[in-house]
């Protein structure tokens, strides 16, 4: 439950927020360059132009060589006044300012033209008129709080001419684009978390189903898988499937702890009870001797008796045991070439000292090497046989035989006893199991399946209701 609040928790500092105002952030700081770029390369175009005026109309006043007797000459006054002064409709122009100084900077008349207050203000704000004229860059003035830049030209009479034209149409220029700019430029951010938000959102959906899936499976659900999604990139598919793998293997760890678990606890309580039958039995003898109730001295041979057969199937369900437990320890195998029909012969000719009147019939001609553990071997030959005889009558017929198929060496001890239900088949191999609460103590065929597994192989059953039990044994050619 906790993983599911987390996962559904928003703010500032979950992922989807971060890459929003990471894309935003980015955004922003492109348009503020771009702004500034464009601005400066606007400002810079337009009082370029401005310059080259002033410029222009500087060189034309210096090479023409004009002094203020000449320009006092009515002619030269008309080309003044109509270049620099006027507007073509006749009025003055006030963007631009034309300004005669002398020497000390003081502003003079020219012809029957007074200096206006534009003018003085002109030649008030022109320092040094020398080296405003001695500079070929224009310079920025302010005249009356506006802006202006302004230029100056020797006359070959020693006067100054000071020319300024206005930037204020300019300035006003760029403010408008920067507030055009920045007014588009937040519309463009506005646009662009929107869209990342609602992309944001679409690719984060498979991370969500991930934390869905382990809050899921974090509650008991084990059988949870991330579901796939079409939208979903190569790394997020990539993870969905490395995460489903994992949470395969923990579902199928958690499954065989658990089944592991429920068969230690089977076999615990199964050993316990099959543990306690002969100890209570030894217990019980040994307190009717104690109390002196074994009086006759057959009674006390036959309570002997008793005692050392329970201690001797006491004895025989330890060691075997203890043989289970070292084949859950994966021991290491003393493997070498064993002929495995002699093993068969041997294990024939054991049952046939054993129940002389049981029909036997051996399919073990000549010499078949397999590469195995020669104690594993005549165990697993001896459980198969002590199962026959245990759980078939004295006259049942048995069949032993060992063949090459298939790459691999086939063992088969069969028999034509009562043979077992589909249920009792299924669990044959399962500690002490015992069908129908027989004899024996259940561990033999468990001991046959680990020596075989050990081994690299693997052991089957065939039996049906009336038909006998028939055990494979398949051990590879070479292990």
């Amino acid at each position: 439950m906790r993983l599911r609040k987390l996962g559904c928790k928003r703010g500032i500092h979950s992922l989807r927020a971060q890459l929003t105002l990471a894309n935003v952030a980015l955004l922003a700081l492109g348009i503020v360059a771009a702004t500034a770029v464009s601005v400066m390369g606007m400002r810079y175009y337009l009082l370029d132009q401005i310059d080259s005026e002033l410029a222009k109309s500087r060189e034309t006043l210096s090479s023409s060589r004009l002094t203020m007797q000449m320009i006092d000459d009515l002619s030269a006054l008309a080309i003044v006044r109509e270049r620099f002064l006027l507007q073509d409709d006749g009025e003055a122009r006030p963007d631009q300012i034309l300004s005669v100084v002398d020497t000390r900077g003081d502003t003079i008349s020219m012809g029957d033209l007074t200096p206006s207050d534009l003018q003085k203000d002109l030649a008030d704000a022109v320092d040094d008129p020398r080296a405003l004229a001695a500079d070929p860059e224009p310079h920025d003035i302010e005249v009356r709080g506006d802006a202006y830049r302004a230029t100056a030209t020797r006359l070959t009479d020693g006067t100054y001419i000071l020319l300024a034209t206005s930037t204020e149409a300019v300035h006003k220029g760029v403010g408008k684009a920067v507030r055009l700019d920045l007014a588009i430029g937040s519309l463009l951010l506005a646009l662009l978390a929107c869209l990342t938000m609602f992309s944001v959102r679409r690719r984060m959906r498979p991370l969500e189903d991930m934390v869905e899936t382990s809050s899921a499976i974090a509650e008991g659900d084990l059988t949870r898988r991330v579901p796939s999604s079409r939208e979903a990139t190569l790394e997020v598919e990539q993870l969905r499937t490395a995460l489903n793998s994992m949470l395969h293997q923990v579902e199928s760890a958690y499954r065989t702890r658990e089944r592991s678990a429920g068969q230690l606890r089977r076999f615990v309580a199964d050993a316990s009870h099959e543990l306690r039958t002969p100890l209570s039995a030894i217990r019980g003898y040994l307190q009717l001797y104690d109390k002196g109730m074994l009086q006759d001295p057959d009674e006390r041979k036959r309570a002997w008796g008793r005692v050392m057969a329970e201690a001797d199937r006491m004895g025989r369900l330890v060691d075997e045991l203890l043989t289970l437990a070292r084949l859950d320890q994966q021991p290491e195998l003393r493997f070498r070439n064993v002929d495995l029909t002699r093993l068969v012969r041997d294990a024939a000719e054991d049952l046939r000292v054993q129940q002389p009147g049981r029909p036997i019939s051996v399919d073990a001609d000549g010499a078949l090497l397999v590469h195995a553990d020669e104690a594993g071997l005549r165990q697993v030959l001896g459980n198969l046989v002590g199962n026959v005889r245990t759980h078939t009558p004295a006259d049942v017929p048995v069949r032993l035989g060992v063949e090459r198929a298939y790459g691999a060496v086939r063992l088969c001890v069969a028999d034509d006893g009562p043979g077992l239900a589909e249920e009792d088949a299924a669990r044959v191999f399962d500690r002490f199991f015992r069908a129908g609460g027989g004899a024996g103590s259940g561990l033999g065929l468990a001991i046959v399946q680990g020596v075989v597994q050990a081994h690299g192989g693997r052991v089957s059953v065939q039996t049906a209701p009336g038909e006998g039990l028939a055990v494979t044994v398949m051990l590879p050619s070479r292990t």
